[in-house]
């Protein structure tokens, strides 16, 4: 014999499973990692005492003004991440929801992603290395170039690691006294890549007192979403070109790019 309910009775009865399901949706992990601006360094100063940069082989030249590389910062690989989390980065614009395969391709076990954010960071000197030699005509038998920046991982430091090479083996100075940020992968042949994160990195360069910023020509358009003032944008797509669009903008002949 069944028992005749009330209309509100049934419909309390059957919300139960929609509560339930609401609580377990809300409660469980996703596959996402939330991202806020990271550190910037100054790759033309020094890094816990020593300096980044280290040439021998060759005469430098005194720079001024900064050089800064941009990070984020993102929660970790077997951080729990819940759907309040991604709800809340949406809609705050000093946090980002971002695939957890975008920020660690290389899988959740936290030493190995290490070890492959190393070796990304060493190749990317590396690089950056040969692209400013290749820049500057200068044999790398000859010149020997040092980069010691820690607990930064990755290959995004690249273009301000090469900058940073040209600016000091160089006659000049690059930024003219400006506190100059960016970021961006370098090929040894000197092309600027995409690097994912740049709404982020601007703030962080924004924050630690840049004006200019340096992007790679790809993400104009997700800089510009959410462009801190007083910060300008300047596109790029090889380092030859980052070089000539600095080299305008600290002597006002030429044309800068603009995004």
């Amino acid at each position: 014999m069944l028992s005749r309910l009330t209309r509100p009775q049934a419909l309390a009865v059957c919300a139960l499973p929609v509560v339930a399901l609401l609580a377990t949706a809300v409660l469980a992990p996703l596959p996402f990692s939330v991202a806020q601006p990271g550190l910037t360094a100054d790759v033309l100063g020094e890094n816990r005492g020593e300096p980044v940069i280290t040439v021998k082989g060759a005469p430098t030249h005194e720079t001024s003004g900064q050089l800064r590389m941009t990070t984020i910062e993102a929660t970790g690989p077997d951080a729990s991440v819940h759907l309040g989390d991604v709800l809340g980065g949406w809609f705050d614009t000093d946090r980002a929801v971002m695939p957890r395969d975008a920020v660690y391709p290389s899988g959740d076990d936290v030493q190995e992603i290490e070890r492959y954010n190393e070796e990304q960071m060493r190749e990317s000197q590396d690089t950056a290395t040969t692209a400013a030699l290749d820049h500057l005509n200068l044999d790398p038998a000859d010149v020997e170039v040092d980069l010691r920046l820690e607990d930064v991982g990755g290959p995004s430091a690249g273009l301000l690691f090469s900058l940073g090479i040209i600016d000091k083996l160089a006659a000049g100075d690059l930024t003219g006294g400006k506190v100059v940020a960016g970021t961006g992968t370098i090929t040894p042949g000197g092309k600027v890549g995409p690097v994912g994160g740049v709404p982020l990195k601007t703030q962080a360069a924004r924050r630690d007192g840049a004006t200019v910023f340096l992007v790679p020509k790809a993400e104009c358009s997700d800089a510009r979403a959410e462009l801190p003032k007083g910060l300008r944008l300047i596109p790029v797509t090889t380092l030859d070109g980052a070089v000539d669009a600095l080299d305008a903008l600290r002597s006002g002949k030429g044309e800068v790019p603009a995004c």
